[in-house]
């Protein structure tokens, strides 16, 4: 058994006198939320960053998934095609609204949706298709805009894997009619908790402007219903600190990823996603698919793998489709190579201080099972 545990991820953060000698102002201050100096420098600097005409910062990336959906101002009851293969927050963003998410199945070839199978599920109750960029694999924008356009129907990025990323050298926040990210700790880049979302449309700045600060634009004017969902200044430096390394990290990363590819995707039973020759990658996760050549199944694998103190995790695990939260009324619909997937695929661990001696610990536990 390994000495140390390894887990599938580890926060980035900067070091520690950097971030405690950027913090002091607010000692003098006093102002540590409502939007304050470090809150509007953060969101210049990530719009600069995500090379995007507007972005919102938020205080955690489901919020901004939620607003942005609410800030469209859907018909209770409407319906958003979105994929079941995806973290747990991407529902419940669309529940919350009081909305239905109609599950559409994924690619095998990247766990992205399916988008020849978008056009048979949409209805006179489709208002949105809300597709992810999982692990950072870019979903086919074109084809689903061109859906989007035909019907008449607005397009929601989940980009919370894909900080960073480009798509024939766009940044990948600038497709559908707003993509949301996520700043929370486990990501490439982290402001602690956080998130954002990036658009084009500026009148969709004012509505989530509202939207999180309970509607309030001036001392005695409150001009909408909101609810509370600002980014607050330690976080916000947090984030200006982080961004400067960022590069540094993905870089990092990228090594990691390199390593566990170059050794892993020639092994039996083991496959790989597909890549994309025209995605500029932020290697925010290393996902297998362990399938039936292996000599061992993923839940197998999964458990041998904790047993030498390397904590994998089974992204993602059952669909969101199949979650008790929901019973059976999102089972209907054909996802077959969603829940194939949901069997198969393992996340390796992966970040910056990840160590090639750990990165070899692995892949040698890996195959010597």
């Amino acid at each position: 058994m390994g000495k140390e545990k390894v887990f599938v991820t580890k926060a980035s953060m900067p070091p520690y006198e950097e971030y405690i000698e950027a913090i002091k102002p607010l000692w003098d201050s006093r102002w540590i939320t409502n939007m304050g100096y470090y809150h509007k420098e953060l969101e210049k600097k990530l719009k600069e960053y995500l090379d995007v005409p507007a972005l919102s910062l938020m205080v955690n990336g489901h919020m901004a998934l939620e607003l942005v959906i609410q800030a469209f101002d859907f018909p209770e009851g409407a319906e958003i095609i979105t994929t079941p293969f995806t973290f747990i927050s991407t529902t419940h963003a669309i529940v919350r609204n009081r909305l239905e998410p109609v599950f559409c199945d994924v690619k095998a070839s990247d766990g992205t949706i399916d988008e020849t199978k978008i056009e048979g599920l949409i209805t006179e109750k489709t208002a949105a298709i809300l597709p992810v960029h999982v692990y950072g694999n870019v979903c086919n924008v074109e084809e689903i805009q061109r859906i989007a356009d035909k019907y008449g129907l607005k397009v929601i990025y989940d980009a919370a894997h894909a900080f960073g990323v480009k798509y024939k050298g766009i940044g990948i926040g600038n497709f559908g009619d707003a993509s949301v990210f996520s700043f929370h700790a486990t990501k490439i880049y982290n402001t602690i908790e956080g998130g954002a979302a990036a658009f084009s449309d500026q009148k969709l700045y004012e509505r989530l402007y509202n939207l999180k600060n309970f509607g309030i634009r001036g001392e005695d004017l409150v001009v909408s219903v909101g609810t509370n969902a600002k980014m607050n200044e330690f976080a916000a430096i947090m984030g200006l600190c982080n961004l400067k390394h960022t590069a540094e990290n993905i870089s990092r990363r990228k090594r990691c990823w390199e390593l566990y590819k170059n050794n892993l995707e020639k092994t039996e039973g083991l496959l790989l996603f597909q890549e994309n020759i025209n995605v500029e990658k932020n290697y925010s996760y290393f996902p297998v698919l362990v399938n039936g050549s292996f000599h061992r199944d993923r839940d197998d694998l999964y458990s041998k793998l904790k047993e030498n103190n390397i904590y994998p995790r089974k992204y993602f695990y059952p669909l969101t489709s199949d979650e008790k939260c929901f019973g059976d009324k999102y089972r209907k619909n054909d996802l077959k190579t969603a829940r194939r997937l949901a069997a198969q695929v393992i996340v390796l661990p992966l970040y910056p201080d990840l160590e090639f001696d750990q990165v070899d610990r692995i892949i040698h536990t890996i195959k010597e099972m």
